[in-house]
């Protein structure tokens, strides 16, 4: 009878639980980086508490204000300029007036003979073809982002929400975190180490993906739209934002945008352009990775980087935007898993022998 009960029980709690997270499912955005915020400012929270005399409310408004100074705004001016300029540029392209077919013919023509002879021999052939093909590739997909872009401008009311529900769970994660993460430890049915193990790489993972992902993001994107204001090419900060973005993917970066950018200078005859940017792609963007991560994470808890590109990729194809944290939070949690269930196989090996 009692086996009884507790399995009722069981099934009671699970239906619970899943009844709350779908409760909880259209704000699964803002938990999740007020997640991710406190984790990050949890350090600066507890220094703050400290010199407070040990006030938890004055210490954990004092960081959600400082989260918004440093983060909310520039974030929110950054989007504000950036969805102009990308209404500017997609304004200009539905006029003609950017004419991609044209600038990739014109970067056709010049072309060297031994070029034009190498995608001879690859049998592309028909320039033509591919410029328009190309052209049409480049234009369909300013037509689908311009949009989504455009749209994400016009729900400014979801977005003013869901902030607003991210900086309320943020002061109270702030306040009583270490708290809500003992009462999570005593309620999960593992070993201690088991436990251990699975918080501090949570912690760890998130602290990974933030710091040396965003902030290298970041870097990389404003030293990218930099070169590229000096060198006068049209939507800069959308260029920044588009390396900066890309820069996400580790093996991937930033390179993908000014790659092209340097190859289409040099092949229209801007050749001091290209080549300068070429090197300034290669000597301080391409650095920044190697010499701001190892530091801002330390390669303790560095994944490995192909570990990071498949689940970054697939977590944005699955889930959006948040996947860049989701997804690698998934594939650390998945190793630190299987290392465990490594770890007790072989003690119970051992004890056996």
């Amino acid at each position: 009878m009692r086996r009884l009960e507790n399995q009722s029980f069981l099934l009671l709690l699970v239906a619970i639980t899943l009844a709350f997270a779908w409760i909880l499912a259209p704000f699964y955005g803002a938990i999740l980086w007020a997640i991710v915020v406190a984790v990050i400012f949890a350090p600066l929270n507890l220094r703050l508490q400290q010199r407070m005399g040990g006030r938890p409310n004055l210490a954990a408004a004092t960081t959600v204000l400082i989260v918004i100074a440093m983060v909310i705004l520039p974030l929110a001016l950054i989007t504000a300029s950036l969805l102009q300029e990308a209404s500017v540029l997609y304004a200009k392209v539905q006029s003609g007036e950017y004419n991609f077919a044209g600038y990739i013919q014109r970067m056709f023509d010049a072309l060297p003979a031994w070029a034009t002879g190498l995608l001879n021999r690859f049998g592309l052939t028909n320039l033509s073809a591919v410029r328009d093909s190309v052209a049409a590739g480049l234009v369909k997909g300013g037509q689908a982002v311009a949009p989504q872009a455009l749209s994400f401008g016009m729900n400014t009311f979801d977005f003013v929400v869901g902030g607003g529900i991210m900086l309320y769970l943020l002061f109270f994660l702030l306040r009583d975190g270490n708290a809500l993460a003992e009462r999570i430890r005593q309620v999960v049915p593992l070993r201690t180490s088991q436990k251990t193990a699975l918080f501090d790489r949570f912690v760890d993972v998130v602290r990974a993906t933030v710091k040396g992902g965003i902030l290298v993001a970041m870097a990389q994107g404003a030293l990218g739209g930099l070169a590229f204001w000096f060198l006068g090419i049209h939507a800069a900060l959308l260029w920044a934002v588009l390396m900066a973005f890309l820069s996400l993917l580790p093996a991937v970066g930033a390179g993908l945008v000014w790659g092209p950018v340097a190859i289409y200078l040099l092949a229209t005859g801007a050749v001091w352009q290209g080549v300068s940017l070429i090197l300034y792609g290669v000597l301080v963007i391409g650095l920044v990775d190697n010499l701001l991560r190892p530091f801002l994470i330390g390669k303790e808890t560095k994944l490995p980087d192909y570990v990071v590109l498949i689940s970054t990729l697939g977590g944005i194809q699955v889930i959006g935007l948040n996947g860049f944290v989701i997804g690698p939070l998934i594939a650390a949690m998945f190793m630190v898993t299987w290392e465990i269930l490594s770890a007790s196989r072989r003690t119970a090996a051992e004890s056996e022998t």
